[in-house]
């Protein structure tokens, strides 16, 4: 690679009236790209010679790598300098996104928030599968690489000091709200008094069966707001309910409602019932959490409440290419179905 190049494609732009210097360097560093002088992986000029070179102010260099940066078409390294980092030059923006995992619900997110972003937004998608430590190291690995950093965040008192390292304008969360600070930007659900008054909704239904069970571990990602929505409403309402860890294979029971957020849970008790000869909505009655097309159909369909993680993914996609400071709670909605 020639520095003398890439200062001339850079020069070269002089030539075009309309473009301000910050537009004539992040151009003609595009165009270097573009036109094979300088290739992913390369080193591009520091900032002190660029300043030499072509007399630019520090202030307009700086925000050129910044944009270049943001549009993942470069990378700064420690002590080492600026690289060439992609060669697809037409996309604007390169954002990390950090979810929980890839179940039905999180991929409605991701589906829609890719849609909104369009094809020109490089997405890094990573997965921290509720581990504090995995969570830490995977903030450490994307911090200073990206345009934004859309994260969920989990439930965990280091979570918000690790969260702070982030740029804030650049900082979109989702799912579970954290408080990081005015100026990053949120689209969450909210648990504890949805959870309650989806309950107070379903009660005379509720409380026309035995019992109500609850299945709950502490090392799930249940939210500990729904846990205490749930013993506040048997409370409050007279319900006689109780948590347990799992459910268990072929012990459901006639005259109980099952509560869970497992899936896996759901379908075992289906199984069970017809196995056993039991009707759900009659015999048992059967609440889940996170709406999802199969709840609709197996088993006559499953009541269930939730939030819209299609517009969930759809406002965050819109928060990070607006650049808009936005703080949202996407409402939770009961839908209510034959098995309660």
């Amino acid at each position: 690679m020639s520095n003398v190049t890439v200062f001339d494609t850079i020069k070269a732009l002089e030539e075009i009236p309309s473009y301000s210097k910050h537009e004539q360097f992040v151009q003609g560093i595009i165009h270097a790209i573009e036109a094979k002088i300088i290739s992913k992986g390369d080193p591009l000029p520091s900032i002190n010679v660029l300043i030499k070179e072509l007399g630019f102010a520090r202030e307009t260099i700086m925000r050129g790598y910044r944009e270049l940066k943001n549009r993942g078409i470069v990378e700064a390294k420690r002590r080492l300098g600026y690289f060439v980092a992609n060669e697809a030059t037409d996309q604007s923006l390169k954002v990390a996104l950090l979810m929980f995992l890839f179940d039905s619900f999180q991929e409605q997110f991701y589906r829609n928030f890719r849609n909104e972003l369009g094809n020109k937004v490089h997405i890094d998608v990573f997965f921290h599968h509720g581990n504090i430590t995995m969570f830490e190291t995977m903030i450490d690995m994307i911090k200073g690489k990206y345009g934004a950093y859309v994260i969920a965040p989990i439930p965990h008192p280091k979570t918000r000091m690790l969260l702070q390292g982030l740029p804030e304008r650049k900082l979109v969360l989702f799912d579970r709200f954290e408080p990081v600070g005015l100026k990053s930007s949120y689209i969450t659900q909210e648990f504890e008094q949805s959870t309650y008054r989806v309950l107070a909704e379903l009660a005379p239904t509720i409380k026309t069966f035995d019992q109500l069970v609850f299945f709950h571990t502490t090392e799930s990602f249940d939210p500990i707001e729904i846990i205490r929505s749930y013993r506040k409403f048997a409370k409050d309402f007279d319900v006689k309910a109780k948590i347990v860890p799992e459910y268990k294979k072929g012990s459901v029971k006639k005259g109980h409602v099952y509560f869970t957020l497992n899936n896996a849970e759901i379908w075992q008790i289906l199984k069970d019932c017809e196995t056993k000869g039991l009707s759900p909505g009659k015999d048992i009655g059967i609440l889940s959490c996170n709406d999802e097309l199969l709840k609709e159909i197996i088993g006559g369909g499953i009541t269930t409440y939730s939030t819209d993680f299609s517009l969930m993914g759809i406002r965050a996609a819109q928060a990070v290419v607006q650049k808009e400071t936005v703080h949202e709670l996407i409402p939770t909605l009961l839908y209510r179905r034959k098995s309660l």
